[in-house]
């Protein structure tokens, strides 16, 4: 393909742009398939949300307004126009469903108006911008009050727009550097170009493809920030490689091949080398399919197709761009020649050296010293330092980031900040779901009544959190219904709300049985207090007497709330056909907090047991906990269940890639371990940094104390095949040079040199692309970003630089077990030519001159025969 390329370098290019405009239009024309909420449930929360949206009581998003005075005191009069305003304001809106009566703070300082929304949780985010835009209004109307919005819906936007506008940062950052660092490599502002021009457009290219994709496998809007991640470390990465050794062999001609010629030279080694490190780079990303986690699939996806697209780029339009500029680099050449000026060909301004070999200069050799002359102390040392970054590891915390964790910076997460300091008890729910037969729904009822009253005796479920103990917190009281009344006089339908499906942060209301429906003469309808509501919301009402309720100015009933506590009735909820009934159960505690994660643990393992498990037992009665700790704890749960198998393929296929492509089982061994170390010293370092609080100012986050769950298993993953790329390029130049007679200490010590400026090269363009995602605002991606950083610099500068080298030393010829080729190759006398500059080129392909590396030992030493 490289050879028609360069043959017919502009059908190739031409071929290379229809390409790209056909994936995009593609991707365009059949549009984005995002991942709905069914896609995300995992483990029993997962199971208790099916059983929940199967018995018809799923819910719509809601959002919250938050009414409170600029300064002092609500007034009481503004408040109330105020609320009223918005009311109208949201009701007039066709994205509104409902909106449900204010419901004031303990402390009285604060109104909430709780908004629900129409359709589905995918279309959140269009549909709030007009209810921002209302409240927006309301605030410039009511100029004496603090009026904002808050919400699973605005959060969700919020973090959307902050993420694009984070990878806009991120490019502006990549791309200087990425062009200096390309500008030192090559000194020509021409050749500095290919590399991005090729690496933006297989992004384009592969967004595209991604956008296809989507329909059979779901986006889950990480996938398009894996494509820019992963798509500008590898594009420029194989372009750069490519490049390197064709102007290695145009140097080495001396003018006398060709440019197809050259370039059809280069494919044979460096375009090889692409091949088999893009396979492995694929390969070993196949193995997030086996997480069956739909996260996992979208950045797997991502992956496999840029790399895909940047290996294809790499074979077909790249040998035509470099004919086409070699072409250009002749003519000008000759043009010289003809003005009688003298032309240098690239790699002759240093002689004594083999003609196209330029060295590896002063700090390459000073590096490589070290392994050189001691490679045992050398190897005992570096891997002594990296077991030492890899120790934190051992305590690292794995996580799901909740909400709790998003930036600052939204807006609607500073609403949310002040909704739960004005509300606390909203920040943890659990949603107890049991599906039995319609008959067996009273024994359903009891026992979950029975558990309501045991969890409410439990301090895990009624303390106060530690925030509230040290700040004096603020609370709401739970009123009483007309249950518990009996003598109130009046009554109103109860309506309980489910956590919401996917996100757990919002509730449509659901339908009841005849017990939680009761008539009243006077028919009045009062909201039950927010302790039964969700931040994101969910809503729910409740009967109380009159004398608990306080009309404001102009009538608008509030829920007043104390800070101490009345008994509450069990929030009960059953679906129409009697099948599925569900109870929430709130805490104070933050979500992420070990009290939050204790208080799930206690539920499912002891109060549950105790009060559902002989109803349980029963042919069909099937019972689960969800809400957002839940989940989290599940899905961590799930992903440490397949890090063992996913680490397991990886190794696998790193051994199997490795032996197939250098016939190698001391290499295979040797690759595999050297991964392992260069991952476990990141995520050491990744839990030094991320797990503790001292760098929290620095870096701009908010410590979860613990990793995200996703992290660990994304990190073996990419590393395992991105350290493919210059185990596969550095070993290649060794073996080569082996093949052709060359000792393997020699061999491996010139191997090293004449690979370690691109590699060094494209590390650091690797380094910078994941490092711009330490910036960002998302945890989550710091983290990743952080991590892969982490990872290639020790690869390229610890692993590659001292560690390998000082291994293959000491192996010698045994690195090649059990291979034959090279001991016969080193056993017959190798060909010799000399290049214009006196070096001696041995083999094709590759110039070694006399002493090498050696020329730097000692006089009279005898350089070791490997």
């Amino acid at each position: 393909m490289a050879r028609w390329s360069a043959l017919h370098p502009w059908r190739a290019i031409v071929g290379w742009l229809v390409f790209v405009a056909l994936c995009l239009g593609g991707g365009i024309a059949v549009g984005l398939n995002s991942a709905t909420s069914e896609d995300f449930r995992v483990g029993e929360a997962g199971r208790a949300e099916t059983l929940a949206a199967e018995g018809g009581v799923q819910l719509r998003p809601t959002e919250q307004v938050l009414i409170r005075g600029a300064s002092g005191p609500l007034d009481e009069a503004a408040a109330d126009a105020a609320v009223k305003d918005v009311t109208a304001r949201m009701k007039a809106l066709p994205e509104v469903a409902s909106v449900a009566e204010p419901v004031r703070s303990a402390d009285g300082r604060v109104l909430r108006v709780q908004v629900e929304l129409n359709g589905s949780e995918q279309e959140d985010q269009e549909h709030v911008p007009p209810l921002q835009a209302q409240t927006e209004k309301v605030a410039k109307a009511h100029p004496g009050l603090v009026i904002e919005e808050t919400g699973d819906a605005s959060v969700s936007k919020g973090v959307s727009d902050q993420r694009g506008e984070d990878l806009a940062f991120s490019e502006a950052i990549t791309l200087p550097i990425t062009l200096i660092t390309l500008a030192v490599v090559f000194g020509s502002v021409v050749m500095v170009g290919v590399p991005v021009l090729l690496a933006i457009t297989s992004i384009m290219a592969t967004m595209g493809l991604a956008m296809v994709a989507s329909h059979l496998l779901p986006d889950t809007g990480v996938g398009m920030s894996m494509i820019l991640l992963i798509g500008m470390a590898v594009g420029v990465d194989y372009t750069l490689f490519y490049l390197k050794r064709e102007r290695e062999e145009r140097a080495r001609a001396g003018g006398r091949l060709t440019s197809e010629a050259l370039v059809e030279a280069a494919a044979a080694t460096a375009g090889r080398a692409i091949v088999v490190s893009g396979l492995a780079v694929i390969v070993s990303t196949t193995a997030l399919f086996l997480a069956r986690d739909v996260i996992f699939d979208s950045l797997a996806t991502g992956t496999i197709l840029v790399v895909a697209v940047a290996v294809f780029s790499s074979v077909t339009v790249l040998p035509a761009l470099l004919v086409k500029l070699g072409r250009r680099t002749e003519r000008r050449a000759a043009k010289r020649v003809a003005q009688g000026k003298s032309v240098r060909a690239y790699g002759e301004n240093r002689p004594g050296r083999a003609y196209g070999e330029k060295g590896p200069g002063r700090i390459w050799h000073a590096l490589l010293t070290p392994a050189r002359k001691h490679p045992a102390l050398t190897l005992g040392v570096s891997v002594l330092v990296m077991l030492g970054l890899a120790l934190p590891a051992l305590e690292m915390n794995l996580k799901n980031p909740a909400r709790d964790s998003f930036s600052r910076e939204i807006p609607a997460m500073k609403g949310y900040d002040r909704l739960l300091a004005a509300f606390p008890e909203l920040r943890v729910r659990h949603l107890v779901v049991v599906r039995a037969k319609a008959s067996q729904s009273d024994e359903v009822r009891q026992a979950l009544r029975q558990l309501d009253r045991e969890a409410k005796a439990d301090p895990l479920f009624t303390a106060r959190s530690a925030g509230e103990q040290r700040g004096g917190g603020s609370g709401t009281q739970v009123l009483r219904s007309s249950e518990e009344q009996g003598s109130s006089g009046s009554a109103t339908q109860v309506l309980r709300s489910s956590e919401r499906q996917g996100s757990g942060d919002s509730g449509t209301p659901a339908a009841h049985s005849s017990e939680e429906q009761r008539s009243s003469s006077s028919g009045t309808q009062v909201l039950r207090s927010s302790d039964e509501q969700r931040p994101g919301g969910s809503s729910t009402s409740a009967t109380h007497s009159s004398d608990e309720q306080r009309t404001r100015g102009t009538g608008t009933p509030v829920t007043h709330s104390s800070e101490k506590q009345t008994p509450t009735a069990p929030l009960l909820r059953s679906s129409e056909d009697r099948r599925t009934t569900t109870l929430e159960l709130n805490s104070r505690h933050a979500t992420y907090s070990k009290q939050a994660e204790a208080s799930l643990d206690r539920l499912r393992h002891r109060h549950i047991p105790a009060t559902l498990g002989k109803l349980s037992a029963l042919p069909g009665v099937e019972t689960a906990v969800t809400g957002e700790v839940a989940r989290g704890m599940d899905y961590v749960e799930h992903q440490n269940g397949k890090l063992p198998l996913v680490l397991g393929f990886l190794l696998l296929m790193t051994f199997a890639m490795t032996v197939h492509a250098f016939r190698s089982v001391v290499l295979g061994l040797l690759g595999v371990g050297l991964n392992l170390l260069s991952a476990a010293s990141a995520l050491g370092l990744l839990v030094l940094v991320f797990q503790g609080r001292w760098a929290e100012d620095l870096l701009s986050f908010v410590s979860l104390d613990g990793i995200s769950s996703r992290v660990p298993l994304f990190l073996f993953v990419i590393l395992f095949g991105l350290s493919m790329d210059y185990q596969v390029f550095v070993v290649s130049r060794i073996r080569e040079a082996a093949l052709n007679g060359v000792p393997t200490r020699q061999a491996v010590l010139d191997g090293i040199a004449s690979s370690a400026k691109v590699v060094t090269s494209a590390a650091l363009v690797m380094v910078t692309v994941f490092a711009s995602f330490v910036m960002l605002h998302i945890l989550e991606m710091k983290q990743m970003g952080f991590v892969l950083a982490a990872a290639v610099l020790l690869d390229a500068f610890v692993i590659r630089v001292m560690i390998l080298p000082a291994a293959l030393l000491l192996l010698g010829r045994a690195t090649w077990w059990p291979s034959g080729a090279v001991r016969r190759a080193q056993e017959r006398p190798a060909p010799r030519r000399e290049g214009p500059d006196g070096g001696v080129s041995i083999g094709p392909g590759q110039a070694y001159p006399g002493g090498s590396f050696e020329r730097h030992s000692k006089p009279g030493s005898v350089p070791h025969s490997g």
